[in-house]
C-alpha cells in the first residue's frame, strides 16, 4: 500500500474502513498494517486485515523485519479474513471472518417465521454472511488443528517457513540468471514472480516470452502461473522508455514444504523450457 496516498484520502474525505491485505493472492505481498494502525490513533477508521492468503505466516520464523511488524499488529485491528484452504490444509469452503466485537453481529441478525435462536442474546454462532453451510469443513479444521496445533517452532509453523525459504531461494536464483528480471524485492512470503528478459526489452516481448515458455514448462510438467504486473514492480531500466503499464509474468508458489527440496529439479526444468523457448 502506498501510505502517501492512504494519507492524502484520509486527509480528504471521510473514511470508514482500511482494508489492510497480509499477502496478496498475486505476489505475496504485505501492507505495513503497523504503520496504517498509527494512521487510525488520528484519523479514527475500522481497520479490516484481509489475510485469506497470507493469515498462517503470522507462525513463520523467518519473515523480513517489515512482514514481520505487519504480522504482529494483527492482534489491534478490527476484524481478520482467514481461509485455511490456502495454507492451513483444508478443502475449499472454510474461510472465515473474525471480528473483534460480537456486538457487530447486529448488522447481520435475521429473522423469519420458521427460524429460532437457542438464546436471546445474540449468538454469532447463529448467524453469518454466507448462511448455510457443510459442517465436515468445520470438523476437518479442527481434526487438523489437533493433529498439528498452531504452536510456534511446531511442525505446522515449520512447513510455513519452508515454503518462504524455498520461494528466498528460487528468487536468488532468477535473480542470478541474465534471462530473467527479478523484481525490486525479494519475497515477502512464499510466491515469487518473474519477468523474462526480452530482445528491445519491451513489456510486450517480455509477454509473449512468458506465455511461451508457461506453456513449454507445462509440457515438462513444471506447472506454472501467469500474472499481469505493474511495471513499477521491476527496475527502472528493465524496460527503457516504459515506465507505466504492466507485463505478463512468470509466477511460482512454494506452497509444500517439499518444494525446498525439490528446487533443484524445479529449476532444471525451468532452464530447460526457457532455453528451448529462447533458442527457438
Amino acid at each position: 500500500m502506498d501510505m502517501d496516498a492512504l494519507l492524502a484520502a484520509l486527509r480528504a474525505g471521510n473514511i470508514g474502513t482500511v482494508v489492510a491485505t497480509l499477502g496478496t493472492t498475486a505476489v505475496g505481498a504485505v501492507d505495513p498494517l503497523d504503520r496504517i494502525l498509527e494512521f487510525q490513533k488520528e484519523y479514527g477508521f475500522r481497520v479490516h486485515v484481509d489475510s485469506a492468503y497470507g493469515g498462517y505466516f503470522t507462525l513463520a520464523s523467518n519473515l523480513g523485519p517489515e512482514a514481520r511488524a505487519a504480522f504482529d499488529a494483527i492482534p489491534r485491528v478490527d476484524s481478520i479474513v482467514v481461509d485455511p484452504h490456502k495454507h492451513g490444509l483444508q478443502p475449499y469452503g472454510c474461510g472465515a471472518i473474525l471480528f473483534r466485537d460480537p456486538a457487530v453481529g447486529r448488522f447481520y441478525k435475521h429473522d423469519s417465521p420458521f427460524t429460532y435462536f437457542s438464546s436471546k442474546e445474540l449468538h454469532l454462532g447463529e448467524i453469518s454472511l454466507e448462511c448455510s453451510r457443510a459442517g465436515a469443513s468445520a470438523v476437518a479444521l479442527w481434526a487438523t488443528q489437533r493433529l498439528l496445533p498452531y504452536t510456534r517452532n511446531g511442525q505446522f509453523a515449520q512447513n510455513i517457513s519452508t515454503g518462504r525459504d524455498a520461494a528466498l531461494e528460487f528468487n536468488r536464483r532468477i535473480a542470478a540468471d541474465s534471462r530473467f528480471l527479478a523484481p525490486n524485492t525479494p519475497p515477502q512470503l512464499d510466491i515469487v514472480f518473474y519477468a523474462v528478459r526480452s530482445k528491445g526489452q519491451t513489456p510486450e516481448a517480455s509477454s509473449a516470452l512468458a506465455k511461451r515458455i508457461f506453456d513449454e514448462a507445462a509440457r515438462l510438467d513444471l506447472h506454472l502461473a501467469l500474472a499481469s504486473l505493474p511495471l513499477r514492480f521491476f527496475s527502472p531500466n528493465a524496460f527503457p522508455g516504459h515506465s507505466t503499464g504492466s507485463v505478463t509474468c512468470l509466477r511460482s508458489v512454494m506452497m509444500k514444504p517439499e518444494h525446498l527440496t525439490w528446487i533443484s529439479q524445479i529449476w532444471e526444468r525451468l532452464d530447460k523450457a526457457t532455453t528451448e523457448v529462447l533458442s527457438a
